[in-house]
């Protein structure tokens, strides 16, 4: 039976999945902690049970980073922005805010992120502690427009951090695994709201292969999908505008990314996933179903859009300079297996940064995400295009699929080391570890 606690909203004996539904974990209680001092007391309260913490936000992590068989922290009361500062061109907020609320609230007040994902379902904390990117020539993810952010640590204590408070913490800590504490709140750089124009069109795999520097070097924001069993791309060029707006129209935003994206897309997966023999005649007509099209609006509703139809995602980032070659292995692996895929392969870039645990800090990046429709056996081809990335020199998405542990990346990442011995000296009782922090940064 359930019990509830009203005071922290905590109960137990509820488990608790992921969006994608390969993960699933049941704790011994859940705590939604209305105030950063009920926060720090409940972890405290964890400490004295002898129970591991972990906080979790709309559970679009595709690992376990966020399960636990102890108490699981749901930020879904600590959210709403704290202050705006014009002067300084910063906004903070709550660590349990959505990324949704956040770009309404900020155009709401004519202000914008630079640069963001394609979807906004996730918490901040949750986005940012996992390394959540869009694409971008100039400007890098979401945790490397971050200035500063607050840390409760496993002793309860809450620490302030930004480059000149706390600084090697806060350098570790905006892509921080959830190994560091339990982030409370961030603090973003922003800018005046601006105008985006995106150009969308098809493009041969060829081509955009052939052509990738110096489409990457002309546009400030570059990306492309990749449809297997075919030689089609889309591509999608985002670019700052003077204006005007020219939106994308209700009925045909409605058609292309509601109709096609979504809806028909689920059904054709759904038939895939019933009659694999189908797919590479169905890609070869869902790679051509989305016309070209050009709209100019800001920067939210050209970033992000929806994503209604489940899947289970692994994405490597590799050096930028080897994206085409390790691309085209991809591609070979695919056209030479009985692989029957139904989701596009995604393209992004991102510029070198200097978090600790980034999966582009110290080197420009590239990064192709492979998806497979959720119920659909993933294994093999996930396996496959691993052993692509890997050799590579690829650096996985801490939120995403993956089977490297913490050998791969101590070699991986040259500032290794400094994360872990922070993190020896924040949690040295790993009281925020899991079985996932275990495997990727030992113990």
């Amino acid at each position: 039976m359930s019990t509830a606690q009203t005071a922290t909203g905590t109960k137990s004996g509820e488990a608790w999945r992921n969006w994608a539904g390969n993960v699933t974990a049941r704790p011994v209680r859940e705590v939604t902690p209305a105030s950063v001092e009920e926060l720090s007391a409940a972890v405290r309260k964890a400490a004295e049970d002898g129970l591991k913490v972990k906080a979790v936000g709309t559970g679009h992590s595709f690992t376990a980073a966020a399960a636990t068989d102890g108490v699981l922290i749901r930020p879904q009361l600590l959210t709403g922005i704290r202050d705006i500062d014009r002067a300084n061109g910063t906004v903070t907020v709550e660590a349990g805010t959505p990324l949704k609320r956040l770009n309404l609230a900020l155009a709401r007040e004519g202000l914008s992120l630079t640069n963001m994902g394609d979807i906004m379902e996730q918490t901040v904390s949750g986005a940012t502690s996992t390394g959540t990117h869009g694409t971008g020539r100039d400007s890098a993810s979401i945790a490397a427009q971050i200035k500063g952010l607050e840390l409760v640590t496993a002793s309860g204590e809450l620490l302030t951090c930004s480059e000149k408070e706390n600084p090697e913490v806060f350098a570790a800590a905006r892509i921080g695994l959830g190994a560091l504490g339990v982030i409370t709140a961030l603090t973003f750089a922003v800018e005046p709201l601006f105008l985006l124009t995106a150009r969308e069109e098809p493009m041969s795999f060829d081509r955009v292969t052939a052509d990738f520097d110096e489409l990457y070097a002309e546009n400030e924001h570059f990306e492309f999908y990749w449809f297997p069993h075919t030689g089609n791309c889309n591509t999608k060029r985002n670019n700052r505008s003077a204006g005007p707006e020219a939106p994308v129209s209700r009925f045909s935003g409605f058609v292309d990314d509601e109709v096609l994206s979504n809806g028909l897309f689920q059904v054709v997966n759904t038939l895939g996933r019933a009659v694999p023999a189908t797919i590479p005649a169905i890609a070869k007509i869902s790679s051509k179903a989305l016309s070209a099209r050009t709209y100019t609006d800001i920067p939210y509703k050209v970033f992000t859009s929806p994503r209604r139809v489940r899947f289970v995602e692994m994405e490597y980032a590799v050096p930028r300079a080897a994206l085409v070659e390790t691309l085209r292995e991809l591609k070979a692996m695919v056209d030479r297996s009985n692989l029957r895929i139904s989701f596009p392969v995604e393209v992004r870039t991102a510029p070198a940064d200097d978090i600790t645990l980034s999966t582009a800090s110290g080197r420009d990046s590239a990064y192709i995400a492979v998806h497979m429709y959720k119920g659909t056996p993933y294994q093999r081809y996930f396996t496959a295009a691993e052993q692509i990335f890997t050799a590579h020199e690829g650096r996985p998405h801490w939120g995403k699929v993956h089977t490297r542990d913490a050998e791969y990346f101590a070699a991986a990442y040259p500032r290794f080391g400094e994360f872990t011995r922070l993190r020896d000296r924040l949690d040295p009782d790993r009281l925020f570890g899991n079985a996932y922090l275990r495997r990727i940064l030992g113990d």
